[in-house]
This record gives C-alpha cells, structure tokens and sequence, in this order.
C-alpha cells in the first residue's frame, strides 16, 4: 500500500528536517553527484517530484528556465518556499501540493527533466507504475528522467530503491534509453542513480 499523507504529517510534526538533508554529509554529496549526472548544464521546464523542504530544489533551480516541485505535505512546502524565496531574480520556482498518481494530470507538461529523488519507494508497486507511464507522457523528447534512490531497507517503506530502479528500466526499449548507472555507499547507507533519456 502507498504511505498515506499522515505518515509524512507525523514525520514532518516531529521534525523540521526528518532526514538531514540540510546538515549531512552523506545528503550533501549526493545531491553533488545528482546534479553531476545530468547530462546537460541546463533545462526549459523541469519537474521535481518529492521536493520535501526544498534543499535540492534550490540547487535545481538554477538548471532550469522554470522548475515545478511537488510533494504531499504542505509543512515540507513551507519550508521549501521560504527556503527560494532568497532566489536570485529570474528563477521561477513554483511549488503544488500534489499526490501521485492522483495528481498526474494536474502536473502539465512537457518537462525538459524530470527528477525523483528518494520518493518513489513510498509508492505501492501498482501506484508506482501508474506514476512512471504517467510522468514518462509528460517527459519531452530528449528529455532527461533522474532517479536517485536509498538502496537498504526501510521496514515501514513498499518498496525499495532497486525496485523503483528497475521498475523504470523496464522501459528502456520502449521509448527511453539507459544513460547512466551509478552506485554508491554499501548495504548500510548506500544509493542508486540512474539517467534516462526520452528517445525521439
């Protein structure tokens, strides 16, 4: 089953920053190896799914015409606003609360560059592939789709990162291809980074 919202309320009420993005050194070198793994400098309109309090959509901002960041929990989003608000002028950051798959349509597009970082594990595995097809219709051609996921084992999560990862590259073939793969830490405090490009 797909986490429902109050599981991110409760998360989110007992903590500002739930998973460190702002103060760990782990978080900070792999938002540095995200934002390496794009294969190009800079993107029209892209699209950040699971935005949380806004630590990595303030580093894509700057990589993007304009940049849509959504997620479930509208204290996360609080945060994440104040957080661009100090952006320089020019970037246009917008934030929706927003529930996959529910919510797809309501995204728009075409995107330039989709990204999911640490979110898709919170899908049940029939949500998780409506979301992928939905956002892959979303994605422009020659669009770049990121994916960057904690590898270990999370009792109270659906599914993993490697399952998420190769949910999406079951799609290879069909319309996107493989760019890149990485991988990085060990069982213990480890990800998984793939890129994908829309073909055609």
């Amino acid at each position: 089953m797909t986490l429902p919202d109050r599981y991110f309320e409760d998360v989110y009420a007992a903590s500002d920053d739930p998973w460190q993005f702002e103060t760990s050194p782990y978080e900070a070198a792999k938002y540095a190896r995200t934002l390496a793994a794009l294969p190009r400098d800079h993107y029209g309109r892209a699209l950040e799914v699971g935005c949380s309090i806004g630590v990595l959509t303030a580093r894509l901002a700057v990589r993007a015409d304009a940049l849509l960041s959504v997620d479930v929990n509208e204290k996360a989003l609080g945060r994440a606003r104040a957080r661009l608000a100090a952006q320089p002028e020019g970037t246009r950051v917008t934030f929706a609360r927003r529930r996959l798959p529910e919510d797809l349509a309501a995204l728009g597009g075409p995107f330039d560059l989709v990204v999911l970082s640490e979110v898709l594990y919170y899908l049940s595995p029939e949500d998780l592939e409506r979301t992928l097809d939905g956002l892959l219709e979303r994605l422009a051609p020659g669009g770049t789709l990121l994916l960057v996921h904690w590898t270990p084992h999370v009792h109270d999560y659906p599914q993993t990162g490697d399952a998420v990862h190769e949910a999406a590259l079951r799609r290879v073939g069909a319309g996107l291809r493989h760019v890149r793969a990485e991988r990085h830490g060990d069982g213990h405090q480890g990800y998984r980074l793939d890129v994908l490009e829309r073909v055609g």
